[in-house]
């Protein structure tokens, strides 16, 4: 046991042991199947709820093959450096983090008039 002692103190304090780390149980083969079903650096674009309620208000749908394009292109976005992006994928408009990998909000691309506070913009060819 160890105590440590700093000016003005009465009673030695006990210096206790860093929190020891309990051991993950987990086999090789469970990390191996989780690197398989996603592609190398590849990961789940989320929508946000106000970008979910704006897809609901618009008519807008968003179905698995449309995710993993979008997917694929915050992954290309966030290989140049982008923050903030515009995404024109269909007849929408996305406004996406990229650091964050979240669609922000999303709009009818007749609908746009003025984007502001993005530092990139894509178009994704069907």
């Amino acid at each position: 046991m160890s105590f440590k002692v700093t000016p003005n103190q009465t009673q030695p304090s006990e210096i206790k042991p860093a929190a020891i780390r309990p051991k993950v149980d987990r086999r090789f083969s469970s990390f191996l199947s989780e690197s398989i079903e996603k592609p190398l650096g590849q990961k789940e674009v989320k929508i946000s709820n106000h970008a979910q309620k704006r897809l609901e208000e618009r008519g807008l749908q968003l179905d698995q093959q449309d995710m993993h394009q979008l997917e694929a292109a915050v992954e290309e976005l966030s290989g140049k450096g982008s923050k903030n992006s515009l995404i024109f994928y269909k007849d929408m408009a996305l406004i996406t983090s990229v650091p964050n990998r979240t669609i922000i909000t999303a709009l009818n691309t007749q609908e746009m008039d003025m984007v502001t506070n993005i530092d990139s913009a894509m178009r994704i060819n069907q």
